[in-house]
């Protein structure tokens, strides 16, 4: 029997926007300032302003991506746009990717980062079991329906504001304030232009997130006029939020300190308030954190939902069924499985450079397909659009080119690997398709044929 089952429109704006930010500030903004400070060598100024550029290239990112979003608001995000703008094949790659590498990554890593801040009050060996633990327990919510997934973003993203506030506000009221800030601008030795594509890799992973709504924009009530709000004042407030908490960290601690410390905020706190103060900014850390792998769970398994329910994956007639919930429960249970599976290598750092690369290969595609829309639709009506356009699409464009680019040729022997790694399971992605396709066609042709005997 066919499954008649739909995905109920009862997102609103607010809890749109709380995924958007959700989804954003997590373990990034915790956690990053170690692998920056690291990269520069221990110097301030190019960190700094390298979460000026990358924020720049997120809101060039998300003011483009708003009008394709827009224009083809359908659960699944950024696999319908780029099937619609391209053809079937690379919207389903970028799905594809998505499923086996970005979401769960993203999953992983965060889970990771939460069981880290975990080990404070549990003690050390914990790190794996607590990440699977967490990556279940989110799970079971999701299964409960879109509304309580909502319900918990919104929840939880108004409980991570308190300790990000608190550190900016007590950062800069009783941080010293001698610490160097825009100098010097990389160590002795070092190329800036090689150390900004390191960094521009760390930072957008902090920034990582900001498309998710698209991908749950089926189930919004007005995604016309609500999508744009949400992506783009999201971005925007983000943006806000992590340059000025990185002012009050080197307001209470030097660059050349912050490089040598796994968990920069945790060490700011307990400089500010002492031990006790530390573990309470951790506590906030994780419900920040969880909160963020709540969002790409929730995102994750839409795009899985969506490519099953075209019969474009293996058993796609399992992944493409609502539970009494109407969600896609075993979608949600493949992208948070594999996630699972990805957490059992502990490896926060090294998950976060794959999803940034595998996500920005395709968000480039799609910045990419503003421009051939407008000229092979122009006459199509558009509710949004671009602001300075061809300029932000051209920055948005170019911002994607650099990181994917610094990562195949800049960074090292590892990012070189594990970037064509990511090109492979692309490329795998092409035979899987057509099989599919295939078995789809047969399907097709043989109740037809039941249809004429009939």
């Amino acid at each position: 029997m066919e499954n008649k089952k739909e995905l109920k429109k009862n997102l609103g704006v607010f809890a749109a926007l709380a995924t958007v930010v959700g989804s954003v500030i997590g373990s990034g903004v915790f956690f990053k300032p170690q692998a920056i400070y690291a990269a520069t060598g221990g110097a301030p100024g190019l960190g700094m302003i390298a979460w000026i550029v990358a924020g720049v290239a997120s809101i060039a990112g998300a003011l483009t991506f708003a009008e394709v979003a827009i224009m083809i608001p359908k659960t699944g995000g950024m696999v319908a746009y780029l099937k619609e703008i391209y053809n079937p094949l690379v919207g389903f790659l970028a799905g594809w990717i998505q499923t086996l590498i970005f979401y769960p990554a993203m999953i992983s890593a965060l889970a990771v980062a939460c069981a880290t801040q975990a080990s404070l009050f549990i003690g050390e060996g914990f790190v794996v079991p607590v990440a699977i633990g967490v990556i279940i327990s989110i799970i079971f919510l999701n299964n409960l329906g879109s509304k309580v997934g909502g319900a918990v973003q919104i929840i939880f993203t108004v409980c991570k504001l308190i300790p990000l506030f608190i550190l900016m506000i007590f950062g800069f009221a009783r941080g010293g304030g001698g610490n160097p800030v825009f100098t010097p601008m990389v160590g002795e030795g070092l190329n800036p232009a090689i150390v900004l594509g390191s960094l521009m890799v760390s930072i957008l992973f902090a920034f990582e997130g900001w498309t998710n709504v698209g991908a749950i924009a089926g189930e919004m009530k007005r995604p016309g006029k609500d999508l744009p709000i949400a992506i783009v004042g999201g971005v925007s407030v983000i943006m806000a939020v992590y340059f000025v908490i990185n002012l009050a960290y080197l307001q209470v601690l030097p660059s050349s300190e912050l490089a040598n410390l796994a968990a920069p905020a945790s060490a700011v706190a307990i400089a500010i308030f002492g031990d006790v103060g530390g573990k309470i900014i951790s506590i906030g850390i994780m419900i920040s954190v969880y909160g963020a792998c709540n969002g790409f769970i929730l995102s994750g398994s839409r795009v899985a939902y969506s490519l099953a329910k075209e019969g474009e994956i293996p058993f796609s007639s399992v992944f493409s069924k609502l539970n009494k919930a109407q969600v896609p429960s075993n979608s949600i249970y493949l992208v948070g499985g594999i996630g699972a599976l990805y957490a059992v290598s502990g490896q926060f750092n090294l998950l976060t450079d794959v999803a940034v690369f595998a996500s920005w290969t395709f968000y480039t595609l799609t910045f990419l397909g503003v421009m051939k829309l407008r000229k092979d639709q122009s006459e199509a009506v558009r509710t949004y659009k671009v602001p300075l356009y061809p300029v932000v699409p051209i920055v948005a464009v170019i911002s994607g080119g650099y990181v994917i680019i610094s990562r195949i040729f800049l960074s090292g022997l590892q990012a070189t690997l594990l970037s064509v790694a990511s090109m492979a399971v692309t490329l795998i992605g092409i035979p899987v398709y057509y099989a599919t396709r295939n078995r789809k066609g047969v399907k097709i042709l043989k109740n037809k044929k039941s249809i004429d005997v009939a």
